[in-house]
């Protein structure tokens, strides 16, 4: 007998008889379901007292028989995966209810999150005979909240179904030509953002905040936001983060919407990767991921290249245990029992491996720039470092004063490696202005343990230019994330002149109350007279006796190869 799938505990001979004659069924092509498979799955209920359901391939045969309990049934792992783009799965479900109710809330479910062509419900009366069917399949959607799917009101047994064949294919068309025309700015697809925190004062603004420096850096990375959502818990879920019910609204919001990606503003453990997968076919990454990913794209240097596959092997390793189909996402498929096992233990061993040679050579690396500062040191240069948030300018403001060719795009982590200009100051001083990688709250200690010998070009600094941009509205937390990396790069003890940016932005009140801070001046870094005033201020700090920190790592750069620019 074919097996029979589901809760099959405590089922008589009969039962099991009657589950394994619906496998004979065959349906034809223009029908949801046949009146023979409508008795076999009434007849397998009625022995068992239980929901029966078969899921029924395009073909005829009916591919899988399941058996749930009196009120639902749980369907088997049938592939996450969809053959096409706009395509449905080429399986519908026909199932039993016992009680005579529509379709549930998990019904719909399965239908979009699954992707099947149909669900059906054979609602059957107290005596166990079929009394009436009702289904619903899957309808592009075309306005927001609006829903997915189509439930047909339930219509007496055995009267005439509507054409199946047709039904799927004028479906398939309406849904495939809807992802053609829409608009993929993204390169790499659309996701949908999701913000999870606990309840309490300001968490609401606080979420608002936290979920639009997630949209920009997603941006960044090249993926196009299909919409974002925030939930407030009193407790965080240990193992679906938001919670199984709230996640299976997200799931569905992502089909309707055609994304492919749920992207977390916060650090999945492996068992939050492995529970959400286990509920979704969907590409999950969290906030550490994204950076990630982002500095893999921008490294140029090979500095930077072997700091940031340094990073991402040290983030992955913990994650080499999962299994499912987290694991092909995180580690290209490695895993599984018996001979996986093997393939687990390899991949484990070539990772640490990895991490041992890129380190070896970052710190050869480390050696060369350790040489150059030397050289530097002996012709006595004076440096002034750049630090601040991600996105404040800086480099914007290293061209202008400059007039280098340096990236600079209005977005995050627009460039990762230190860049350093000569620059002569109106007293005739020259100096080295060197622009170092933007910080941002909650750095992945992954990401900050690699690039800390890039963070730390700045310890050799005579004056740090703390570039703030003060035409976003969170600059403050912006300002209390640069103190804290700064503490932890032991830098706090090096002069410091906060210039605060896109000045040109804010009113006029809030600008002179910019200006009346002692150790700050204003700026706008696209305009070269805006920045007369910031070369008097360093040219009067350097002389009024900003000493260098002894200890540090300076900018990897010798004076001899710089070029020059007149304020």
């Amino acid at each position: 007998m074919t097996e029979i799938f589901g809760n099959t505990t405590g089922l008589s001979t009969n039962a099991l008889k009657a589950l394994g004659r619906v496998y004979r069924r065959r349906v034809p092509p223009d029908k949801i379901a046949t009146l023979e498979l409508c008795r076999s799955l009434a007849e397998a209920s009625r022995e068992s007292r239980r929901q029966v359901g078969a899921l029924v391939h395009r073909m005829g045969t009916v591919d899988t028989v399941i058996v749930g309990g009196p009120t639902g049934l749980l369907l088997p792992d049938i592939g996450r995966l969809r053959a096409a783009q706009g395509r449905f799965r080429a399986l519908r479900l026909v199932h039993t209810h016992l009680f005579n109710e529509t379709l549930t809330r998990d019904d719909l479910t399965d239908l979009t999150r699954l992707r099947l062509d149909l669900v059906a419900a054979l609602l059957l009366g107290p005596d166990g005979e079929p009394k009436s069917m009702t289904w619903a399949y899957s309808v592009p959607v075309f306005e927001p909240n609006a829903q997915s799917y189509f439930v047909v009101d339930p219509v007496p047994y055995g009267q005439p179904q509507p054409n199946f064949g047709a039904l799927i294919s004028s479906l398939e068309t309406e849904f495939a030509r809807c992802s053609q025309t829409r608009a993929v700015r993204g390169k790499d697809g659309r996701a949908i953002l999701v913000h999870v925190g606990e309840k309490g004062p300001g968490s609401t603004r606080r979420a608002e905040s936290r979920l639009a420096e997630l949209g920009r850096l997603a941006e960044t990375a090249g993926v196009e936001v299909a919409d974002q959502v925030i939930q407030l818990r009193d407790r965080i879920d240990a193992r679906f983060v938001l919670g199984r019910g709230r996640l299976e609204q997200v799931v569905i919001r992502a089909i309707e919407l055609d994304a492919e990606t749920l992207v977390f503003d916060c650090n999945l453990t492996p068992a939050q990767v492995a529970g959400i997968a286990t509920r979704t076919d969907l590409r999950v990454i969290d906030r550490t991921q994204l950076i990630l990913d982002i500095f893999a794209q921008r490294a140029q240097t090979r500095d930077g290249k072997l700091q940031v596959e340094l990073a991402q092997l040290k983030y992955a390793l913990p994650k080499l245990g999962l299994r499912d189909d987290a694991l092909s996402r995180l580690t290209g498929g490695i895993g599984g029992r018996g001979p996986g096992e093997t393939k687990l233990e390899i991949g484990r061993r070539r990772a640490r491996e990895r991490l041992s040679r890129l380190e070896r050579e970052i710190e050869v690396v480390g050696k060369q720039r350790a040489q150059r500062r030397a050289r530097r040191g002996r012709r006595h240069a004076t440096v002034v470092a750049m630090v601040g948030y991600t996105n404040a300018g800086k480099s914007t403001l290293l061209n202008t004063l400059t007039e280098a060719s340096v990236l600079a795009e209005d977005r995050l982590f627009a460039t990762l490696d230190t860049r350093a200009r000569q620059l002569r100051l109106p007293d005739g001083t020259v100096v080295v202005l060197t622009d170092t990688v933007g910080f941002i709250r909650e750095m992945p200690s992954e990401l900050f343990t690699a690039f800390r010998a890039t963070f730390e070009e700045a310890a050799e600094a005579d004056l740090l230019l703390e570039i703030v941009d003060a035409a976003d509205p969170e600059y403050a937390e912006h300002l209390k994330a640069t103190e804290r990396v700064l503490s932890e790069l032991r830098l706090t003890g090096i002069p410091r002149l906060r210039v605060y940016n896109k000045v040109d932005r804010i009113a006029y009140v809030e600008r002179d109350a910019l200006e009346r801070e002692a150790d700050a001046v204003c700026v706008c870094a696209l305009e070269r007279g805006a920045t007369d005033g910031l070369l008097r201020r360093i040219a009067g700090m350097l002389a009024g006796g900003a000493s260098r920190v002894p200890a540090g790592v300076a900018p990897d750069v010798d004076v001899s190869d710089l070029g020059s620019a007149a304020p």
